[in-house]
């Protein structure tokens, strides 16, 4: 299916959190910091959602900037975590990008997670990284989700203006940053409620299977 890019006031772009959206591993995080906050702050119960979108420094120096122990043990725990995972693709998003490709779409990953993280989906998929324009995570941006600074970031290295931008999110405080940025939001309800995702979304899917160029120009109202 090709759609005509020409007359819509130059190129887009697609901008892709990784965890739940690009691969399949929110549910190895949330029981992660779930774990944490029953464990630290019993007091705030939603803490391992209240945390989702912000990068591991931010999370690390707003709850426990005064116990290098505590840091420690999370900094090795985490470590081990992301080592064992197998970060399988949220399903159709391989064809997808693909499609997007084909279409002369530009594309990035923007991930609150570090490079370090990174690195560990580079080992199980090596392919991944080439499939996108650039890579955005943790160390170029200085303000965590749901500030809109990712976004704009990439969109800015992409050469593409905010209009021509989509972002793709799961997390409540992603969904927050697409907005912030006055960017297009495409939700995926693959770490929250669907009801709640479609409150800060213009459209909300499970998976990208089905999901195509026709759908996308829809959302930008082209």
């Amino acid at each position: 299916m090709q759609v005509n890019m020409g007359n819509h006031g130059g190129h887009m772009a697609a901008l892709f959190d990784l965890d739940g959206v690009i691969v399949d591993t929110e549910g190895d995080y949330s029981l992660f910091w779930k774990r944490i906050g029953q464990r630290y702050f019993p007091q705030q119960p939603t803490f391992d959602v209240d945390i989702k979108g912000s990068t591991l420094k931010e999370i690390l120096k707003k709850y426990f900037e005064n116990d290098e122990a505590q840091v420690a043990e999370i900094n090795r725990s985490l470590s081990a975590l992301e080592q064992s995972m197998s970060y399988t693709y949220i399903k159709g998003v391989t064809d997808f990008l693909k499609e997007l490709a084909s279409e002369g779409v530009k594309t990035a990953i923007v991930t609150s997670s570090n490079q370090k993280k990174m690195a560990q989906v580079r080992r199980v998929h090596p392919e991944l990284v080439e499939q996108f324009d650039c890579v955005l995570t943790a160390e170029d941006f200085s303000r965590s989700k749901p500030d809109p600074d990712c976004y704009l970031k990439a969109g800015e290295r992409l050469e593409t203006e905010k209009s021509r931008c989509l972002v793709f999110e799961d997390s409540r405080n992603g969904l927050l940053a697409g907005r912030h940025a006055g960017m297009k939001v495409v939700g995926l309800a693959t770490t929250l409620p669907e009801r709640e995702v479609d409150e800060l979304a213009d459209v909300t899917i499970s998976d990208f299977r089905g999901f195509d160029m026709k759908k996308l120009a829809q959302i930008l109202s082209w």
